[in-house]
């Protein structure tokens, strides 16, 4: 199968990073399918390449909000969920009836009312606008 979505995501290393990215940054595909049958999950292509891409890298799956790890990953209340914020006020998670599109729609989980939210964008998307968001727009406000 083409790798869909894996440029876009090892651009983030040198982008956000400041260095080339190496194969370390992300899991090997024995290692992520491992800790999805320990999960007892299944995910879709954008989640697959993004754990092969980037899986590895800490400065990457704790930027701000927190990727679990892929053996964390879970279902819940029909959702995938795979990210929360570090306070877990809010929950990020694809819909299970979607996970076999290869880059289904983010949703987001206020955990103290139990509402779902539609991010509006795929998962790839989503991601991609987040670290834009948390590198380029919040990181001069933390250095302040």
């Amino acid at each position: 199968m083409a790798e869909m979505f894996v440029d876009k995501f090892r651009s983030l290393v040198p982008q956000y990073l400041d260095d080339q990215w190496v194969s370390e940054d992300g899991l090997s595909p024995e290692e992520l399918d491992d800790a999805l049958e320990e999960a007892g999950v299944e995910i879709p292509l954008a989640l697959r390449e993004f754990y092969l891409t980037l899986g590895g890298c800490e400065d990457l799956m704790e930027a701000y909000y927190y990727v679990w790890d892929p053996e964390e990953l879970e279902y819940d209340d029909g959702y995938l969920l795979f990210m929360e914020d570090e306070d877990e006020k809010y929950t990020w998670g694809l819909r299970v009836d979607q996970l076999d599109v290869p880059d289904p729609i983010v949703h987001r989980r206020n955990n103290q009312r139990g509402t779902w939210k539609s991010e509006e964008g795929t998962f790839s998307e989503y991601m991609l606008d987040m670290y834009s968001w948390v590198f380029d727009e919040l990181e001069p406000e933390l250095d302040n």
